[in-house]
């Protein structure tokens, strides 16, 4: 990558901070801006993320059982516990996705060897039922161009965690029910429904095949694992209640 195409995609990670935080959404990054590759992508999400200090975990997903999963950084400034309500200007697009996280209990530094799936089960300390909130510099990311939307973090804007559920391992992942109300009304409702396939394959490929970006999963980080709903979006002064049929229940509202 040469100089100056640096300095454009670090100029897309100033102009997608700029919109977030002025809430004045663009409908795309100027076509100069634009990555053109998930690596380039990836450069502006690690220039926003930066910018926002230091990073609470990542956020990971694959849209099939086949497809090779994509991540970014989740700042630590903006997670919070179940119950919160969250306030500010911040708030605006309002997304929302439940999902299953996992909080890191030991250190997984890179290595030459992979890591084998029992061993990064063994390095988590917890399961979580959580509410990723999705926010964007760009007026609706679902519509704007797919690598403009990755590079601005994938949309992510929150993190909400409810309590541990310490049997998680018990769990049929391919069975779990979950259901994502707004002010008391269900949105949607599914079983089994991480598009990923198998949940826990998310993990060990995070931990290796991410780790030079990540630098190693490291204890007391988060890990989510994808939308189980689809995104649905709120309005200001809204509660929302999420409930899995056995990890648990997570709730937070918007001022």
């Amino acid at each position: 990558m040469t100089g100056a195409r640096e300095e454009q995609l670090l100029e897309a990670a100033n102009v997608l901070m700029d919109a977030r935080r002025t809430s004045k959404p663009m409908e795309d990054l100027p076509v100069e801006l634009q990555p053109t590759t998930v690596d380039e992508g990836y450069l502006v999400q690690d220039a926003m993320a930066a910018a926002y200090g230091a990073i609470g975990g990542w956020k990971v997903g694959a849209p099939t059982a086949e497809a090779t999963p994509m991540f970014a950084p989740m700042p630590l400034a903006w997670m919070a516990a179940g119950g919160s309500v969250l306030a500010g200007p911040r708030y605006r697009f309002r997304g929302l996705e439940a999902e299953i996280a996992f909080l890191m209990g030991q250190d997984l530094p890179p290595r030459a060897t992979p890591y084998t799936r029992d061993e990064v089960v063994a390095a988590i300390a917890s399961c979580h039922p959580v509410i990723e909130v999705l926010e964007s510099g760009l007026v609706d990311p679902t519509t704007a161009t797919k690598l403009s939307m990755i590079a601005d973090l994938q949309m992510h804007g929150g993190f909400v965690y409810g309590p541990a559920y310490a049997d998680w391992q018990r769990i049929d992942f391919t069975q779990e029910r979950v259901s994502l109300a707004v002010d008391g009304v269900v949105r949607v409702e599914r079983v089994g429904s991480n598009t990923s396939g198998d949940l826990m394959r998310l993990m060990p490929w995070l931990a290796n095949e991410g780790a030079a970006r990540t630098g190693g999963l490291k204890a007391g980080q988060w890990v989510t694992t994808g939308s189980w709903t689809g995104a649905t979006t709120a309005a200001a002064g809204s509660s929302v209640d999420v409930r899995f049929g056995t990890a648990g229940q997570v709730t937070l509202r918007f001022e």
